[in-house]
């Protein structure tokens, strides 16, 4: 009786042991998966920002042609969004707005 008891203690013991074991399996192909989207997302932001940047110079150069100071509207720009971050209410114009609004009254002068 006392082997039968312990054989039925052991079988569960290996029961249990196995569900751990498929649910740590489970867990390392959840680590993978999460590993390998983490890496395209870096892949894909890191091209965004790098079209980002192509972007900025290009906006820039189009604005010196027209004699706007680009740098002053981002500069401008910069301000109204850290405003914005310390006020928890939104301003009626975004900064792109404002940007548009200065860059026609610079253009108007």
């Amino acid at each position: 009786m006392g082997l039968g008891s312990t054989a039925k203690k052991i079988q569960g013991l290996s029961d249990r042991a196995e569900a751990m074991y498929k649910q740590v399996q489970q867990l390392q192909q959840r680590i993978v998966g999460l590993e390998e989207e983490m890496d395209d997302t870096h892949d894909t932001v890191k091209r965004l920002d790098h079209q980002l940047s192509e972007q900025r110079a290009l906006l820039l150069a189009i604005a010196e042609k027209h004699d706007i100071d680009g740098e002053e509207i981002l500069a401008e720009a910069a301000i109204d969004e850290a405003e914005l971050d310390g006020d928890d209410e939104a301003a009626d114009e975004s900064p792109i707005e404002d940007a548009e609004r200065d860059a026609g009254e610079s253009a108007a002068e």
